[in-house]
């Protein structure tokens, strides 16, 4: 990792967290919830996130684990992390209720119908989840960048594309409780601030003990919480969304662009 990719990576990973911004914005001037292009663009975000998970993350992770503890073993360290990354991300996701949970599918005009009491409460549930779940994700984006600027672009751009709805499940049920949007817009992008403060917290503890070793290990371990991100919660939440084709032409639409975006760059 080079020191002078800080900047960069921070600021691609704070543009990521911020897209739940957008969710709120679209929310607003929406009384439906267009499930076509949520479905197809989660898709898209998984597709590309599965894609250079294991095409690129996880190939950089066991390069560097086998130059630093040789052949077997350094494959060996890249698959524990990667399995880590996996049951963390998946722990993280336990601890979240389901109603709660922003990853959940919830509609804009089925949101309108709810008690104001109640949907305060899953606004400012959503907002704690999505803070939860964007640590590991901005420490994602920003350890991609750090190492290679150009893959940091391209997790940060599939990052951004599934943070749209989180941000609808934050300002939407803030706002029919409140009728406050800018109370629902600015806890929004509050939520989304917990990406940077995850790549900062990972930067301050990790940088002191960087080495081939643990930026391998944390790479994979990054790649395991993006697969699990994308099984668990994208693909599911695109399906719901929409017809069944639509999340798969995403899926594949975004491994598509992934790969040409790998050959290009």
């Amino acid at each position: 990792m080079l020191a002078e990719n800080f900047w960069f990576a921070l600021s691609l990973t704070l543009l990521a967290g911020l897209a739940t911004g957008i969710g709120s914005a679209l929310a607003f001037f929406t009384r439906r919830s267009n499930t076509n292009f949520l479905a197809i663009a989660l898709g898209f975000s998984a597709g590309v996130m599965i894609y250079v998970s294991f095409v690129e993350i996880f190939a950089e992770a066991q390069k560097s684990l086998v130059e630093w503890y040789g052949g077997s073993l350094g494959v060996m360290w890249a698959s524990v992390a990667l399995f880590l990354g996996m049951f963390l991300a998946a722990g993280i996701d336990k601890l979240i209720p389901a109603y709660e949970n922003p990853h959940e599918t919830k509609m804009v005009e089925d949101m309108e119908k709810m008690p104001s009491g109640k949907l305060y409460r899953m606004g400012i549930f959503s907002a704690v989840a999505i803070a939860v779940h964007n640590f590991p994700e901005g420490l994602a984006t920003f350890v991609a960048a750090m190492g290679d600027p150009d893959l940091g672009i391209s997790i940060a751009v599939a990052i951004a594309i599934h943070n749209i709805p989180e941000g609808i499940a934050v300002s939407v049920p803030i706002f029919y409780a409140t009728g406050n949007r800018k109370k629902a817009f600015y806890l929004s992008f509050l939520s989304g601030l917990a990406e940077p403060v995850g790549a900062i917290v990972g930067y301050l503890i990790l940088m002191p003990f960087m080495s081939p070793a643990v930026f391998g290990f944390l790479f994979a371990l990054v790649a395991g919480i993006m697969i699990f991100i994308s099984f668990d919660e994208l693909l599911p939440a695109a399906e719901r969304y929409g017809e069944h084709h639509l999340s798969v032409y995403g899926l594949i639409a975004g491994m598509m662009v992934m790969s040409i975006s790998l050959l290009l760059f």
